[in-house]
């Protein structure tokens, strides 16, 4: 029979908003994956690699925006969720993890499938549960049904994270032929009500008399979801207190009135000399821009960060005040209580802006074939209702680089790891009927093509390849790029192509490697179908160095001329 403090964790799960588990194949985790498949309100999914289960789950947590539960069995099983785990937490993505184990005196006695479970996760969880050895009376009943509701409660609690139970568990493990699962009906539930924080009127009266001593305010969002809300009081502080907002791509919080192209001048003192705030605002989580981190940890201008739980990270080494808010609370009251910023410094930012964005396309049009030119052309194509997943490294920076994007995008930038990227756009799949379009590099794409083995149809995905057939990043690294061991030990070099991952998981595929090639093939490869499709475009890896570089000195000259 299937114990009682599992079917009761399960009962527990779905009346606290648990809808969608991954499971990975075992036999220790059996009472937990009849439980969770036979429950008529949670949706299963079977995948093999717990690498990408956990990744594909991080995936679907992050659209959501509600926790996914993860099963796995006993031993390395649970180690492979490590990196998707690290991820969920520096991205504050809620997940449960469910791991099976061997009762306690098992543990470390050369019993098969056997390694220390129990608060594997160390610090990249917001918490570690270890479920009763034995189950011996309602007490132990009682506290197994306390942890699975404090864990699930742990897991929204702003910020809200991964969060570790490890479930020790007795043969037998499966039910006998024919026989039933029963859930409790009125499982043990404990809720956690939502609240917000305010400040004090004495707290905001002073930020006001500090803000009527600044004239160049620059608000920087880091990486979120895309909120209409904020987005609109942005836009209106930019238009009737001349602040400045610099947003890169994955805040997601990018229009007409922001900053966008500030990678392209931000690294030049003889541009960027003038820019330099008198106060930073930031919320959200990292930025993408190291030339923006930069110029910010130089700017000697006071820091606040606005957080709700109060915590914050000193990205740019000039933290004054961290305020305990929601961003959205807070930037309503600075726009009824901030006065006029400079005029000047509003228009130095925007007069660098529409620069760029008038160059840089026309620059791009005219260089040799590449992926930086590839690119541009593609994100022209996508749907303003697709989704934009972005792999790690150059994928990333190039969609940084290009600007403005009304698309949402997301990309892994709680470790920036460039494991999990399929994997984690293939979970969005799962939850949303729109499309989704992975960028990636070759790397990557490859290192994760574990993403696509499993058996659900992914008709909304669209993959774009950029193919260079190596780590192309480090040629734009002064300490690698000027190694002669460059090809072989940092640029991974590779004769890979994804013709032969197509055919294997049934895609619809196209390569190119020319402007004319890409073009024609971009005619209709957003158009619907009932197949993923991967458009691979293959390019030199040096000759996308030289073009990146080429590209960055004429906009330069456009600038200072």
């Amino acid at each position: 029979m299937i114990l009682t403090q599992i079917t009761e964790l399960v009962a527990i799960c779905a009346k606290k908003g648990i809808e969608h588990v991954i499971l990975s194949p075992g036999s220790r985790c059996a009472p937990l994956t009849l439980a969770f498949a036979r429950h008529p309100e949670i949706h299963t999914r079977t995948i093999s690699d717990e690498r990408s289960a956990a990744f594909i789950a991080l995936g679907m947590a992050q659209q959501l925006e509600k926790p996914v539960a993860l099963v796995c069995t006993s031993g390395s099983a649970a180690l492979n969720y490590y990196p998707a785990v690290a991820e969920a937490f520096f991205q504050q993505i809620p997940l449960l993890i469910l791991t099976a184990d061997r009762p306690a005196e098992w543990i470390d006695q050369y019993d098969g499938q056997t390694i220390f479970q129990q608060e594997v996760f160390g610090k990249h969880v917001k918490g570690s549960y270890q479920f009763p050895n034995h189950i011996q009376g309602e007490e132990d009943l009682w506290y197994a049904a306390r942890i699975s509701n404090e864990a699930i409660n742990l897991t929204k609690k702003f910020p809200s994270g991964p969060v570790h139970i490890n479930i020790p568990l007795k043969e037998p493990f499966y039910p006998q032929q024919g026989e039933e699962i029963i859930f409790p009906k009125n499982p043990r539930v404990i809720k956690l009500p939502k609240s917000s924080i305010q400040l004090s009127e004495d707290t905001f009266s002073n930020l006001k008399n500090i803000l009527s001593s600044v004239q160049n305010l620059l608000i920087v969002p880091g990486q979120q979801a895309a909120e209409a809300g904020i987005q609109s009081l942005l836009d209106q502080l930019s238009v009737n207190q001349n602040v400045v907002i610099v947003s890169d791509s994955i805040s997601n919080l990018q229009s007409d009135q922001t900053i966008t192209f500030h990678d392209h001048w931000l690294g030049y003192e003889m541009l960027s000399g003038k820019l330099k705030p008198d106060l930073i605002i930031s919320f959200g989580k990292s930025i993408i821009s190291k030339s923006l981190k930069l110029f910010l940890r130089k700017s000697a201008a006071m820091h606040w960060h606005v957080q709700e739980n109060g915590e914050a990270k000193d990205t740019y080494q000039q933290l004054t005040q961290i305020l305990p808010i929601s961003p959205k609370n807070f930037l309503n009251w600075l726009g009824q209580n901030l006065r006029p910023q400079n005029p000047e410094y509003h228009h130095s930012w925007h007069s660098l802006e529409k620069s760029v964005g008038v160059t840089l396309p026309a620059i791009l049009n005219e260089a040799e074939f590449g992926e930086y030119g590839a690119l541009n052309s593609v994100l022209q194509k996508i749907p303003s209702f697709s989704k934009i997943h972005v792999a790690n490294s150059m994928a990333v920076r190039y969609v940084n680089f290009l600007g403005r994007r009304n698309p949402e995008v997301r990309c892994n930038r709680g470790t920036s790891g460039i494991d999990g990227s399929n994997s984690t756009a293939v979970g969005c799949t799962f939850t949303t009927k729109d499309l989704v379009t992975l960028i990636t590099g070759d790397l990557a794409f490859f290192y994760d093509r574990n993403a696509f083995w499993h058996n659900y149809a992914m008709p909304n995905l669209r993959v774009v390849l950029l193919n260079n057939h190596a780590g192309g990043i480090f040629r734009l690294i002064d300490g690698p790029k000027n190694q002669p061991e460059l090809e072989e030990y940092f640029e991974t070099r590779q004769k890979l192509t994804a013709q032969n991952l197509a055919t294997e998981f049934g895609f619809f595929y196209v390569r190119v490697a020319t402007k004319e090639e890409l073009e024609a093939a971009l005619t209709d490869f957003f158009a619907p179908g009932i197949h993923p499709k991967i458009l691979e475009i293959e390019t030199e890896s040096p000759k996308n160095a030289e073009i990146l570089k080429s590209v960055k000195e004429k906009i330069k000259w456009s600038l200072e001329n």
